[in-house]
């Protein structure tokens, strides 16, 4: 799941019950960038089946092809991929099920927890389990906050906290003016399936867009634009 503000791990950081230490960066250019999130003080009540790190293990399609299929490796390579896509698609329907609370709802309990704006929440994997993954812009102007909310319950697991003075200002240059939250943008979108994730997203000249992906009941992923003054969706680039 698509993340534009990046963690990047660091050595040392002030952490609220246990975990590993990460910071945040807001990303300027738009890419996706991905690293390990911050372990939760405790396990959510979202458990994946086999301790992956991904949802239910689906199999695929096992049918034997004749010496002639065997022979074309392109055609070989499009099998692999179309039930490599399939596995996939049914690992994220899985997990947006499983998920009983929203992503606004998931920003709105994080809140609860730390005083700040809510620039992100991505629905990922922690430790064999899901947890809802809130990263919060502290009101002091350069504190980050990541919260972990479980999925099932609604309850915080755990938080960390880092201090960042020139990424905070880039996302909080990204937000200024801006009247539609993250929650705001989440709801939006939730007509257009389960919302996996929130990011803000930086465009040219420090313009920020709020970049929500929603999976639909087969499995299928979407990205929308939520304007952050109008709140208007548009449809959204997928990820390569």
């Amino acid at each position: 799941m698509k993340r534009n503000i990046v963690i990047a791990t660091v050595a040392a950081a002030a952490l609220i019950g246990g975990g590993t230490a990460t910071t945040f960066a807001l990303s300027g250019d738009g890419e996706s960038s991905s690293a390990s999130s911050a372990s939760s003080a405790q396990k959510s009540s979202v458990q994946l089946k086999d301790g992956g790190t991904r949802g239910a293990e689906v199999r695929g399609d096992d049918r034997d092809n004749d010496d002639d299929r065997h022979d074309d490796d392109r055609y070989d390579d499009r099998y692999d991929d179309d039930r490599d896509d399939r596995g996939e698609d049914a690992r994220d329907a899985a997990e947006a099920k499983a998920a009983k609370v929203s992503a606004a709802d998931a920003i709105a309990a994080a809140l609860k927890s730390v005083d700040g704006t809510a620039v992100s929440a991505d629905l990922d994997s922690d430790d064999g389990g899901l947890v809802w993954d809130v990263d919060v812009l502290g009101k002091g102007g350069d504190t980050w906050h990541s919260v972990h909310v479980d999925p099932g319950t609604g309850k915080v697991l755990g938080s960390h906290t880092e201090k960042d003075a020139e990424d905070a200002a880039e996302a909080e240059a990204a937000l200024k003016g801006s009247s539609v939250s993250a929650a705001d943008a989440a709801r939006t979108a939730a007509d257009k399936g389960t919302v996996t994730s929130v990011d803000l997203e930086d465009e040219a000249a420090g313009k920020g867009v709020w970049d929500v992906e929603t999976v639909s009941g087969k499995g299928a992923e979407s990205h929308w634009s939520v304007d952050l003054s109008t709140g208007k969706l548009t449809a959204g680039p997928l990820d390569d």
